[in-house]
C-alpha cells in the first residue's frame, strides 16, 4: 500500500538561493529535453527515447557543471521519464501537446530516498542544499518505508511528499449503519438519515478579493516588481481557497469513513457540470471528484464499502412508493401524491442510492460479509 506524507520545509535563506539553482537546472534540463524530441520530429519523424535522452546527459553532468552541476543522476532520470510520459500521453491523444516550462510553472523535483535526499530526525538533507529542517506534524509510521521524496515549490513556500510504502491493511468489520449519499451543488451531500451538508461556494465567497486583486494586477507593468508583487498576491488566494477546500473535503470524508459500513454513492460523471457554461464554476468550486477520491481510500482503513450505483431517476422517483415524479431542477421539495410522502428532493434521491446500494452489496456477497468495493471512478 502507497501512502504520500505532505510537510512544510523551513529552509534559510540561503537554502532558498540552492533550491532556486537545483529547479533552475532541473527545468532547464526538462526543456532541453523537450525541444531534442520535437526538433528530432520535425527534421526526420524520429521519436528519441528516454534511453537515448539519458545517455546523452549523463555524460554532459559531469562536462556542464555550471548548467547541470547541481542535479543528482537519479533526479535527472526521474525528469526525463516524466518528458517521456508526458509524451507518450500525447501520440496516444490522452492530453495536449507538452509544452515548455518557465519558473512558475516548474513546480517540483524528485529524488529517491538514500540517493540525494534523506531524511534525518527532523531535517532533511538535500543534495547541494544541506539539512533543511522539516515540520513533522504528524510521525511518520514505524514500519513504513520511504520510497521517493519530492520537493515541491508554492507561491514561495516549500514542501516535501514522501512516498511511503506501508504494509497492507487488514480490513475489519464495521458495526456502523449504512448511508446513502447524493451529491449536488445546492448542497454538497445529502444523507440518507436527513443530514444535508452545505456548500461553503469557497471561491464565491472569495470572488470580490479576486476580483480587487486582479484589477490591481491587470494595471501593472508585465513583468515588472509591482505586477510580480500583485501576482504573489492572487497566487496566495487562490492556494488559500484550495487549501480550504481540501481540508473541508478531508475531515467530511474521514468523518463518513469512520461513521458507516456501507456508503452508497452515484456513479456520476461529472463532465455534464464542469463542461456547463451555468454551473462550471460551481461545479469546479465544489470538487465533487476530490470527494469521491478522498472517500475511496480512506474506507480502507475503516473497513467500510463504498458502492456506486447508477443515478438515473434517483431524484424523480419516491423513495417511499417507487412512483416517478417528474420535477425540474428548480423543485427543492419532493412531494407525491400517492403516497403523500414529502421530502427534500436530495434526502429522497439519497434514499433511493442507499436502497440501491443495499441491492448492489446483497447480489456481490450474498452473506453480507463486509469487503470493500474498488471505486468506480468519476
Amino acid at each position: 500500500m502507497i501512502r504520500t506524507y505532505k510537510y512544510r520545509l523551513s529552509p534559510t535563506k540561503k537554502q532558498q538561493y540552492a533550491l532556486g539553482d537545483v529547479f533552475f537546472q532541473m527545468q532547464t534540463v526538462y526543456n532541453d529535453a523537450l525541444n531534442e524530441r520535437r526538433w528530432a520530429w520535425q527534421r526526420s519523424r524520429r521519436s528519441i527515447s528516454y534511453y537515448d535522452q539519458w545517455n546523452r546527459m549523463r555524460n554532459e553532468r559531469h562536462a556542464l557543471p555550471d548548467e547541470m552541476g547541481m542535479l543528482n543522476a537519479t533526479s535527472i532520470q526521474q525528469m526525463l521519464r516524466r518528458v517521456d510520459k508526458a509524451c507518450r500521453a500525447f501520440y496516444k491523444g490522452q492530453r495536449g501537446a507538452p509544452r515548455f516550462k518557465g519558473r512558475n510553472r516548474f513546480k517540483s523535483v524528485e529524488y529517491r530516498h538514500g540517493d540525494g535526499c534523506k531524511l534525518k530526525g527532523n531535517r532533511l538533507y538535500i543534495q547541494h542544499v544541506g539539512d533543511v529542517r522539516i515540520r513533522l506534524h504528524r510521525p511518520i509510521p514505524d514500519d513504513a518505508t520511504i520510497k521517493q521524496v519530492i520537493v515541491k515549490r508554492s507561491v514561495g513556500k516549500w514542501d516535501v511528499c514522501f512516498q511511503l510504502e506501508l504494509p497492507d491493511f487488514t480490513p475489519v468489520q464495521h458495526t456502523g449503519p449504512a448511508v446513502g449519499i447524493d451529491v449536488g451543488l445546492h448542497s454538497l451531500l445529502a444523507l440518507s438519515n436527513g443530514e444535508l451538508i452545505d456548500n461553503p461556494c469557497w471561491l464565491r465567497t472569495s470572488l470580490r478579493k479576486l476580483r480587487v486583486d486582479q484589477r490591481r494586477l491587470s494595471r501593472r507593468k508585465k513583468f515588472g516588481y509591482g505586477w510580480r508583487k500583485a501576482a504573489r498576491q492572487v497566487a496566495r488566494l487562490q492556494e488559500h481557497v484550495a487549501n480550504q477546500r481540501r481540508d473541508f473535503w478531508h475531515k467530511t470524508a474521514t468523518d463518513l469513513a469512520r461513521t458507516y459500513s456501507l456508503i452508497a454513492v452515484e456513479d456520476l460523471n461529472l463532465a455534464f457540470m464542469t463542461r456547463n457554461g451555468n454551473l462550471s464554476l460551481s461545479a469546479h468550486d465544489a470538487a465533487l471528484g476530490m470527494f469521491r477520491r478522498f472517500l475511496s481510500y480512506k474506507v480502507e482503513n475503516t473497513g467500510s464499502q463504498i458502492v456506486g450505483v447508477n443515478p438515473r431517476s434517483t431524484s424523480q422517483a419516491c423513495s417511499r412508493c417507487g412512483v416517478i415524479v417528474a420535477k425540474s431542477l428548480n423543485v427543492r421539495v419532493h412531494y407525491c401524491s400517492d403516497c403523500g410522502v414529502t421530502l427534500d428532493r436530495d434526502t429522497n434521491a439519497a434514499l433511493n442510492i442507499l436502497a440501491l446500494g443495499l441491492s448492489v452489496r446483497a447480489s456481490t456477497y450474498p452473506n453480507g460479509d463486509c469487503v470493500a468495493l474498488e471505486a468506480p471512478s468519476l
